[in-house]
């Protein structure tokens, strides 16, 4: 074999491909596809990366952009030993890129056509480790949806699942269609091709074309015009008259056409175990020679000191790097990557504190970056926050002190004069009794006004918001005016007064808060800021199976707000985005008017 990489496995850089992109200066064009286009790049340690540049027509929609940058950091944290970790990204640039560790393996798809199907431990091992790979995808909120054999990468020990949740993001922008989703044909589940609910289910009968298909070495639908074969998907049983006896239980099982009838991943592991003839063990030895070799040819890679030398010019940050922009790495790189003895063999660990470490920090959107020392580096670009996460600017400071101080002397003063003028005995009961909030009454015992008991301030108005639209994953703050859905920054949602969150890998979804408390209210009861006040049936989340068109909740936040949200329904299958619709009544600082605590 020859010491020069394959022209088939790095072709070189083309005219209309970039040089840099984000700061990473590009070796070779590792392949393309409908979502856009992969390159070969390096971390200034000189470890290999995948990079994939979005293609410019998802980059426009809007839609595309929010699930895209959900999806990311979903993505980040999924961080399995047969998944290839993501190291870096850009959602808000002119167009979105994503960088993973390189894999040196081809893909199932390229193995099966240049060798056939795979030998029956070969199978076995492939898919508990696609399996074991979707139980980490899932446990992080993530459905694949394009599970197919292109995105099943073959390294020395083991498989690697990549391209995880991306599909996601493109089946909600308006490029495909009403009705239409994202997948390859031949490897959708029927509720996919039918536009159907997607669930971790629809994963595992992916799982069961991936299986068959490595065995086989073609597809267990067959081939031929989408149409047809989404046809046989929907409405026809299989072809498994080929498929070794050993692997037909566990492949028929997979390929229910209904979800809730499929294997769980714990129980195809179990099965996968329980089928091989041998203890199923990973190892350099798991793939057969001739599938062995062409690990061997990925691990000779483009030398980057031959890739066109770049001018001085910096890249404008956030924005798709013009051919010859400097090499500058606008992210933290990964500690270890996968290699042909290990998945990811560390090197050198730099020390803590600096952002190639393990432990160093993901910097906030907006804060400023490690600038390494020394000759030969640039400064890598800081990390420009979406639009919709840019929060509102702050109001500096008063300085109140010595206002406050002179106001309350001033009111003493004037105080005392009018006391002075006033009959003995005339102090002002006005404001006491029942009208106070929650029975709170301004007299003290014993002299009236002289008492220093605080006078009870007016119950706020409330101000009302019609159909606010919160998205998956966002919350809304009642101190804002008006609330606006923001994306929240973390998976817990520990800053939203209001939320509305997802768990995919149960199907549950709910509203919720993280500052405060909820209160669903009965269909007797008038949502109003006394019925919130008195209720005390708390609870920090509601799921929307309790939930009907006009369903109120109270919501009483930890600053003092309450509110009256009212529930308007939910976005339908066919919507491009997931949502719930509320309207919202704010009484703001509605705390406050209950008196001296």
């Amino acid at each position: 074999m020859s010491n020069t990489p394959s022209a088939n496995l790095f072709k070189p850089l083309g005219e209309s491909d970039p040089v840099v992109v984000g700061g990473y200066r590009l070796a070779a064009v590792l392949g393309s596809g409908g979502m856009g286009k992969v390159y070969l790049s390096y971390t200034p340690g000189g470890r290999p990366l995948a990079l994939k540049v979005i293609r410019p027509e998802f980059s426009e929609d809007p839609e595309f952009r929010r699930r895209f940058t959900q999806e990311v950091r979903a993505a980040q944290r999924v961080q399995g030993l047969y998944t290839a970790p993501v190291i870096d990204s850009d959602t808000d640039g002119a167009q979105p890129w994503l960088a993973t560790a390189y894999v040196p393996g081809p893909s199932l798809a390229h193995a099966v056509a240049q060798h056939g199907g795979l030998p029956l431990r070969s199978v076995l091992l492939l898919t508990v480790g696609v399996a074991e790979a979707l139980h980490v995808i899932h446990g992080a909120g993530i459905v694949h949806r394009d599970l197919k054999p292109a995105n099943v990468l073959l390294a020395s020990d083991g498989p690697r699942v990549i391209d995880f949740g991306i599909a996601r993001a493109a089946d909600a922008t308006s490029l495909t269609g009403t009705g239409v989703s994202v997948g390859t044909p031949a490897f959708m589940a029927p509720e996919q091709a039918s536009a159907g609910t997607i669930t971790p289910a629809t994963d595992i009968f992916a799982l069961g074309q991936i299986t068959a298909f490595a065995a086989l070495g073609s597809p267990a639908y067959g081939d031929g015009p989408s149409h047809a074969v989404l046809y046989r998907i929907v409405h026809e049983d299989p072809d498994l008259s080929q498929l070794p006896a050993e692997l037909l239980p566990l492949v028929s099982r997979c390929l229910v056409r209904d979800p809730a009838g499929r294997p769980s991943l714990t129980e195809i592991i179990e099965l996968c175990h329980e089928l091989s003839p041998v203890p199923l063990r990973q190892g350099e030895d798991w793939l057969p020679q001739a599938v062995a070799g062409s690990i061997t040819e990925r691990l000779r890679l483009p030398d980057p000191a031959k890739t066109p030398p770049p001018p001085a010019a910096a890249p404008t940050p956030t924005e798709f790097s013009p051919p010859g922009a400097p090499y500058t790495p606008t992210g933290s790189t990964v500690s270890s990557a996968p290699t042909q003895s290990a998945p990811g063999v560390p090197g050198p660990v730099p020390p803590p504190g600096h952002p190639m470490h393990p432990g160093y920090p993901t910097p906030a959107p907006g804060s400023p970056t490690y600038s390494p020392p020394g000759p030969g580096y640039h400064t890598p670009h800081p990390i420009t926050p979406a639009p919709y996460l840019t929060p509102a600017p702050r109001k500096p400071k008063k300085r109140t002190g010595l206002i406050v101080a002179a106001s309350v002397v001033g009111a003493l003063v004037v105080l005392g004069v009018i006391g002075s003028l006033l009959p003995d005995g005339s102090s002002n009961d006005k404001g006491s009794g029942a009208n106070s909030p929650r029975g709170t009454s301004s007299s003290g015992s014993g002299d009236g006004a002289s008492s220093g008991g605080k006078q009870p301030t007016a119950d706020p108005e409330p101000v009302s918001y019609s159909g606010i639209d919160v998205p998956e994953g966002y919350k809304i703050m009642l101190a804002d005016s008006p609330p606006r859905p923001l994306e929240s920054e973390d998976a817990a949602y520990d800053d939203g007064d209001l939320y509305f969150g997802v768990v995919r890998f149960l199907d549950e979804a709910s509203i919720g808060t993280a500052n405060g408390e909820l209160v669903l209210l009965d269909n007797t009861q008038k949502g109003s800021l006394e019925t919130c006040r008195t209720e005390t049936r708390y609870a920090k989340k509601i799921g929307l199976d309790q939930l009907s068109n006009g369903s109120e909740i109270c919501v009483l936040s930890d600053a003092g707000h309450v509110a009256v949200a009212t529930y308007r329904g939910r976005s339908g299958e066919s919507d491009p985005g997931s949502y719930v619709t509320i309207d919202v009544r704010i009484w703001r600082n509605a705390a406050e008017a209950e008196g001296d605590e």
